[in-house]
């Protein structure tokens, strides 16, 4: 069974980049299947720490990127929005160029709050980054929880 409220669109989430941080990384959401949902990102200068390898906050960037799409697409969107409440990433090996490849797929669906899995992977398919993301999931018309 899906896990999606309603289909993604792969071109409609793409057209959603320009003049984004999306855009400018160069991320592009490349599939889903019944309970997952999948992007890439550049591997360059854009990407890169001053060492050369690509910096822990671009995988960031990629892992919420993701999982904030996938809790949108779990949501019915006329009624609620979702915003991050914490995210966290372990990163486990450095990459230099090519694409790196996030996979997102949910640990909890709940009423009020999704906790989603995302896994980087260079092309060599070993895994460079681990993260997870929580997100809100509040009613439109009411603000989103406010951080003390």
């Amino acid at each position: 069974m899906s896990i999606w409220l309603r289909q993604p669109d792969l071109a409609a989430l793409n057209a959603l980049s320009p003049n984004t941080i999306v855009g400018l990384l160069d991320i592009r959401f490349e599939s889903f299947a019944e309970d997952s949902i999948t992007a890439s990102m550049v591997v360059d200068a854009r990407t890169h720490q001053p060492y050369g390898l690509l910096h822990g906050g671009a995988s960031v960037v990629l892992a919420e990127t993701l999982g904030s799409m996938a809790c949108h697409l779990c949501i019915d969107s006329s009624k609620y929005y979702c915003v991050g409440l914490e995210v966290n990433a372990n990163h486990l090996r450095g990459l230099r160029s090519g694409r790196v490849t996030a996979v997102a797929r949910p640990l909890h669906l709940g009423r009020t709050t999704q906790v989603w899995d995302i896994r980087l992977s260079g092309e060599d398919g070993k895994l460079s980054c681990v993260s997870r993301l929580t997100m809100a999931v509040v009613p439109l018309g009411k603000s989103a929880p406010a951080a003390d």
